[in-house]
């Protein structure tokens, strides 16, 4: 039994030594793959604030608030340019002048950043000022305002409170009016008569949000000139009688003489 016994036993050691090689011989476990990553997603842009697509030139009439209703985002403005007739006036100069002209547009957006009630808060003639503020009379293409000479003259008027100032850095065309600091985010439309940029503000001239000026005293009126006041009566210098006595003594003499000569020729006669 002991051959059977000692046959059973390698065998054991056997099978058992190769277990061992086959196990230490596997590939070893895959790392365990991490979990994939959801992509962030950018916030969606403003659509109001994004430029414009630039809106075609098409033949016949230009007419202003049409283009800025094709361009999209341009409702406040195009309603008060409606409001205060301005659209009429320039569609008038521009089909029938050669006259330029460049709208500074700001978006919805821009109008939506203003506290509730502000635009009606305004009088017609304020209204009126404000949109021509964002008029200049003249055609500026996007080179231009590299080379343009402030202070600008807009449609509102000439004099600092009513004038724009434009600087650029590169492409980035920022304009001042003042109260308000604005970027021309875009070109709305363009020819060789009428430019349109978008503006991501509104313009606030300063002839309309703040204090007008003290006018000027007015000039005293032209009259008669007032007679000067008599000047003080100067003690009278005294007359010099130093000859008098003397006068009076031959004056004496010469009338007792002639009273002496009447009365001798009555007492002699």
């Amino acid at each position: 039994m002991r051959p059977q016994s000692f046959i059973l036993v390698l065998s054991l050691l056997f099978f058992f030594l190769h277990c061992t090689k086959t196990l230490c011989q596997s590939p070893a476990a895959a790392p365990a793959m991490a979990p994939p990553k959801t992509p962030v997603k950018a916030p969606p842009a403003d659509s109001s604030q994004a430029p414009s697509a630039q809106v075609a030139t098409s033949p016949g009439p230009v007419d202003i608030n049409k283009i800025l209703q094709k361009a999209g985002h341009f409702t406040v403005f195009a309603r008060l340019m409606q409001a205060t007739t301005e659209d009429t006036e320039l569609n008038k100069e521009l089909n029938n002048t050669n006259n330029g002209i460049t709208i500074l547009a700001p978006t919805d957006s821009a109008f939506s950043t203003l506290k509730a009630g502000f635009l009606n808060s305004l009088s017609d003639e304020d209204k009126t000022e404000l949109v021509k503020f964002h008029v200049l009379p003249a055609f500026i293409s996007t080179s231009q305002f590299q080379t343009v000479s402030n202070p600008v003259r807009t449609q509102a008027g000439t004099g600092p409170r009513v004038t724009l100032n434009v600087t650029t850095t590169g492409n980035f065309v920022n304009i001042s009016s003042g109260l308000t600091n604005a970027s021309i985010s875009g070109t709305v439309y363009t020819d060789s008569q009428l430019a349109i940029y978008q503006l991501d503000k509104v313009l606030f001239p300063l002839d309309v949000f703040t204090p007008k000026p003290p006018a000027p005293a007015p000039e005293p009126a032209l009259g008669k000139p007032r007679k000067a006041a008599p000047d003080a009566e100067s003690p009278t210098a005294p007359k010099d009688i130093s000859g008098a006595p003397a006068l009076l003594f031959l004056l004496n003499n010469a009338l007792l003489l002639a009273v002496s000569c009447a009365f001798g020729a009555i007492i002699y006669s």
